[in-house]
C-alpha cells in the first residue's frame, strides 16, 4: 500500500476544523528527506492482523506497531549475491567494509567504549528497544515508522502537525544491532534491516494486514553513515565513504548436498559473518554466540498455522500443551578453505528433523 491518510468521519470533522482554524498559519516542513522516525512516537495505530514470527513474541510499546510475527514461508525475497570484501575506507579509528550488499563498520575501540555510542544513537533517531544486552553485543529496535516517506501534501504543509497523525505511511521498520569484538582488539558493528508493509487482506480491500517486505540494503548504509558520524567522522566524510566502498567478485552461494548440511566455499571469519548475518535479517532470537566454537545458540518459534478447534472438539479430545520456543545450535565449522553450516538441539547433538531442515533451509535462502 501506498503512503495514506486513514479518514473517518470523526477525522474528516477534525480536519476540517483544523483548517479552518490554521489557514493562515505557517507551513510546517519535514526536517529530513530521507529518515524521520523521531515523531513516531506520538502515532497511535491500530493493532492489525499479522502472520506468526520466527522471533521473540510482540511487547506492548509506545509504537504499538505489527509486533506479532512473520511467518517463514512468506520471507522468500532472497538478498542479493554477496561478494567478496575489498579493501576497505578508513577514517581515523573507523572504517567500513563491504559483502556485496552488506556493510559494517569496523573500530579500532574497546567494545566497553562503542556501547554506549551505539546505545545512544539509536535513541536519539527516535527509537526504544525490544532487546538490550550489552553481555552478547545486541540491540533490537521496536517497530518504528519512517515519516519521511509521507508525502508533504497540502493538508501537511497547511495544518502541520495538528493532523499530521492522521498520516501513515503503511510500513514499519526495526534494526538490529551486532556489536562483535574482532582480534585487533576492536569491534566490527553490524546493522540489518527488517520490514512490514501494511496490504490488503483480500480483494475486497476492507482488512489490511501486516506482511514482511524485503530487507533494504540502502537504508542499512544510511543508519551506518549516521552511526559514523556519532563515533566522530565528518558527515560528507561518512557518506563519501559508504557510497564508495565496492565491491568486485562474487563470493559462492550456500549449497546443500543433503537436508541437513549447508556448504560455503569460504573462510571461517566470511562463513560466520554471513550466517550471522543471515540469522539477523530473519528475525531468529540469537541468545548466544561462541565463535571459538563456531555456534550461534538460537531459538525458535514455531511458524505453521495452526486450525483452531471447534467446541466440541475442544471439549472432547486431549490438549497437546504448548511447547513454546525451541532451542537450536547453528554451528559453522572450517576445512580445508570450506565450511560447513548444521543444525544441532540445543544439547549439541546433530538434529535431523523437519524444524531443523526447516532452519537450514531459510539460511539457504538468506546466503544466495
Amino acid at each position: 500500500m501506498s503512503p495514506h491518510l486513514s479518514l473517518t468521519p470523526t477525522r474528516v470533522a477534525v480536519l476540517a476544523l483544523c483548517f479552518g482554524i490554521l489557514q493562515g498559519c505557517s507551513s510546517y516542513s519535514d526536517l529530513d528527506s530521507k529518515v524521520n522516525y523521531k515523531s513516531q512516537s506520538t502515532v497511535k495505530t491500530t493493532p492489525l492482523d499479522v502472520p506468526p514470527d520466527l522471533t521473540q513474541l510482540g511487547r506492548d510499546t509506545k509504537y504499538n506497531i505489527p509486533g506479532g510475527a512473520v511467518s517463514a514461508n512468506s520471507l522468500n525475497n532472497k538478498p542479493a549475491a554477496t561478494q567478496n570484501v575489498v579493501a576497505p575506507k578508513q577514517i581515523n579509528d573507523v572504517r567500513i567494509e563491504r559483502d556485496g550488499a552488506r556493510r559494517w563498520l569496523v573500530v579500532s575501540r574497546p567494545a566497553e567504549a562503542v556501547w554506549p555510542v551505539v546505545d545512544d544513537f539509536w535513541k536519539e533517531n527516535g527509537f526504544t528497544y525490544v532487546l538490550e544486552k550489552q553481555d552478547l553485543g545486541l540491540l533490537e529496535t521496536e517497530w518504528a515508522e519512517n515519516r519521511a516517506k509521507i508525502p508533504m501534501d497540502f493538508i501537511r504543509r497547511t495544518i502541520g502537525k495538528v493532523v499530521d497523525n492522521l498520516y501513515s505511511s503503511g510500513t514499519r521498520d526495526k534494526f538490529r544491532t551486532r556489536i562483535e569484538r574482532n582480534e585487533q582488539g576492536g569491534v566490527d558493528i553490524f546493522i540489518t534491516h527488517r520490514g512490514m508493509s501494511e496490504e490488503y487482506a483480500d480483494a475486497t480491500k476492507i482488512r489490511t494486514i501486516w506482511m514482511p517486505r524485503p530487507a533494504d540494503p540502502e537504508l542499512e548504509a544510511e543508519f551506518l553513515a549516521r552511526l559514523m558520524v556519532k563515533l566522530g567522522v565528518t558527515n560528507e566524510t561518512a557518506r563519501s565513504a559508504v557510497d564508495q566502498t565496492t565491491a568486485s567478485s562474487a563470493s559462492a552461494s550456500a549449497t546443500q548436498s543433503n537436508p541437513n548440511l549447508l556448504t560455503l566455499k569460504d573462510s571461517f571469519d566470511v562463513a560466520w559473518r554471513r550466517v550471522g548475518l543471515a540469522l539477523d535479517r530473519t528475525g531468529f532470537t540469537v541468545e548466544d554466540r561462541d565463535r571459538a566454537q563456531g555456534i550461534y545458540f538460537v531459538r525458535y518459534v514455531e511458524t505453521a498455522n495452526k486450525e483452531e478447534p471447534g467446541f466440541f472438539k475442544k471439549l472432547f479430545s486431549a490438549s497437546k500443551p504448548d511447547t513454546g520456543p525451541q532451542k537450536f545450535r547453528v554451528v559453522v565449522l572450517n576445512t580445508n578453505g570450506v565450511s560447513q553450516v548444521s543444525v544441532q538441539n540445543s544439547e549439541g547433538k546433530p538434529d535431523q528433523g523437519e524444524i531443523a531442515q526447516r532452519i537450514l533451509k531459510l539460511l539457504s535462502d538468506n546466503l544466495s
